[in-house]
């Protein structure tokens, strides 16, 4: 497979390189695409796992079956990515008036190495109401200098980080913290459109929570993360190319696992995602 764009499409028009990354190209199978995420949108260990996600999201939002907006989504992270072809294999497993259940797999060399659920559906006006609120008196993310990510893995690069507190200071005598907590404003650079895309991966941002309760790096890494989606496609047009606020923090550290969970936001106050991962650590 090629991963190359055609001539005349570079000449016309250059995706961004986050819709590079989370291409697919459809067989002559339903629900089966071929895939490859560029070196751009590495880790430490194989693909950045929130370009993941969202590649395995694009399955589902390809496949001509699916309908309505993505409400949650299930990643389990079974085994690393290889800078390598991949095959995604999306599978509806059940659907009623206004929900679809959906499977997403994505293999390597016959083995799998992620999995996904996610629940689509048709929302409707309802109530609403909100227990979290965001943060009030937050600096503007330009009154904040972008972080630097030049001694960081490929994928930092494609995003301007402006962190308000508990950033990642790659520097000798790093301390550790009475918690995990990290605020900040982020966006994709350069600046995309949101979209549940753009969105999904965006719920994977935070660098794993043991790195600022301890002071120090250490092997870590995602195993399951769950992102719900509380904003429609109306929500994220108006956020359009407006950074976001983002929250992080951890729950507990035990025996090789912990938990972190976040919260992404407008920059109006509209609540758009809440995340989960359970992350496993050694040290």
């Amino acid at each position: 497979m090629s991963h190359d764009l055609p001539k005349s499409d570079v000449a016309e028009h250059k995706p961004h390189v986050f819709d590079q990354a989370i291409a697919l190209h459809a067989t002559s199978d339903e629900g089966h695409y071929q895939g490859y995420i560029p070196a751009a949108y590495f880790n430490m260990v194989g693909p950045f796992g929130g370009v993941i996600a969202s590649t395995l999201l694009n399955g589902v939002l390809s496949h001509p079956q699916h309908e309505g907006e993505p409400v949650s989504m299930t990643v389990n992270f079974a085994g690393p990515i290889a800078d390598a072809d991949f095959e995604v294999t999306a599978t509806l497993i059940r659907q009623n008036r206004s929900s679809q259940h959906w499977t997403v797999q994505l293999a390597q060399e016959g083995a799998i190495a992620i999995s996904a659920l996610v629940l689509m559906a048709i929302r409707r006006e309802t109530w609403e109401g909100s227990d979290l609120t965001m943060p009030a008196g937050l600096p503007s993310a330009e009154s904040l200098p972008s972080f630097d990510t030049r001694q960081l893995p490929p994928w930092f690069h494609n995003y301007d980080f402006r962190y308000i507190e508990g950033g990642l200071e790659l520097v000798a005598g790093m301390k550790a913290q009475e918690n995990a907590r990290t605020r900040l404003w982020i966006q994709d650079k350069p600046a995309r459109p949101l979209d549940f895309l753009s969105l999904m991966a965006l719920s994977d941002c935070f660098f794993p929570r043991v790195f600022l309760r301890r002071g120090q790096m250490m092997p870590a890494g995602t195993v399951s993360m769950t992102t719900y989606f509380h904003a429609g496609r109306d929500q994220l047009a108006e956020a359009g190319l407006q950074p976001l606020f983002a929250e992080a923090r951890a729950q507990r550290y035990s025996r090789n696992y912990f938990d972190q969970v976040g919260e992404l936001w407008s920059q109006s106050g509209e609540l758009l995602a809440t995340t989960q991962q359970i992350v496993y650590f050694k040290g």
